[in-house]
């Protein structure tokens, strides 16, 4: 199957003028198209029909002409652009913020909007929590602003196939609005759908935790700012061709699913039981063969090989128990 290349147009500035100075030129045709309409009513009714007649033409042409010329007026706020077509074919963008006035034919472009932002809900569709509609968007104008998308929490498997919970952050904004209006159908609903699919891809290359402490492996856990840089260089890759900038994707939850928390929790207490074992027997042997030695060296006690397995034996009781030792004197002979 061959991939279809779409070839979308160069951003270009659409042809324009200031909006000033036509503003009044369109206000003053007007009214004067409507004077020369009143007038060639009156000439008419005066039987003056040639004088009549221009008057009451020009009027009329100007009346519908200097309409037409009002809906040619955009305004165009900071951090907003505005994506012209003429007749189908891509007529321009407007990135500068100012009043402008542009061919009234020229008609904006968006992609479809939440639901909220139109006027009329029609087709909803749910990505991530959040409804879209097929309805234009009432305002045709594009926010170039920094925008962030909290991506809801998923549930995922890990590299060991452990189910986890995970949730992140996306800050985004949108670099080339002619790409990000013709390139995809939404390009919010686009970069939401693109970061689910990032997360859930990057979640199964890494296990949540690794048991060693000593292993360099990446966990999504202990390596949370590398795994993170990985999902904003591939979402990155994947919303280019949509006109949209990545800046940072951060991992705001991370878990165990409900079913095995209580399971992975009882795990986690064992490995620290053990590793807190571990260092009691290593300070409990450092403490019994410095005792045994003290004692040979100054010559205390004399002990064979026998007594000392049991001496031994009892210092790592006491040392190594997790209650106090209750003692027994002995009062007769060790023989």
């Amino acid at each position: 199957m061959e991939n279809r290349i779409v070839q979308l147009p160069e951003e270009k500035t659409a042809p324009h003028t200031n909006g000033f100075a036509v503003l009044p030129v369109v206000l003053v045709g007007l009214l004067a198209a409507i004077a020369c309409f009143v007038l060639g009513c009156i000439r008419l009714a005066g039987e003056f029909y040639v004088i009549g007649g221009v008057l009451l033409g020009v009027g009329i042409v100007g009346m519908v002409v200097f309409p037409i010329m009002m809906a040619g007026f955009r305004v165009v706020g900071p951090n907003q652009a505005i994506v012209l077509t003429l007749f189908g074919r891509y007529f321009g963008t407007l990135r500068k913020p100012g009043f402008y006035h542009v061919n009234p034919f020229a008609a904006a472009n968006a992609p479809t909007a939440a639901v909220g932002e139109a006027a009329e809900p029609a087709v909803r569709r749910s990505a991530n929590g959040i409804e879209f509609s097929s309805v234009p968007r009432a305002s045709k104008k594009i926010s170039l602003k920094t925008r962030t998308l909290d991506n809801r929490k998923q549930k995922v498997n890990d590299a060991l196939g452990n189910p986890i919970i995970i949730g992140s952050v996306v800050i985004w904004r949108v670099d080339n609005p002619t790409a990000a209006v013709f390139s995809v159908e939404n390009f919010e609903q686009y970069l939401s759908i693109q970061c689910d699919s990032v997360i859930r891809n990057i979640a199964r290359l890494y296990p949540y935790d690794t048991i060693e402490d000593d292993t360099d492996e990446k966990t999504l856990r202990g390596s949370s700012s590398e795994v993170s840089e990985i999902m904003q260089q591939e979402l990155a890759a994947r919303v280019r061709d949509a006109g949209l900038i990545i800046e940072d994707v951060r991992i705001t939850t991370l878990a165990y699913s409900d079913e095995i928390a209580a399971a992975m929790l009882q795990r986690q207490q064992a490995t620290a039981i053990i590793a807190a074992r571990q260092k009691i027997v290593e300070g409990a042997v450092g403490m019994v063969k410095m005792a045994i030695d003290q004692l040979g060296e100054d010559e205390v006690v004399v002990l064979d090989e026998e007594r000392k397995a049991a001496m031994v034996s009892n210092l790592l009781v006491v040392l190594c128990g997790n209650k106090d030792a209750q003692p027994i004197v002995n009062s007769g002979s060790l023989y």
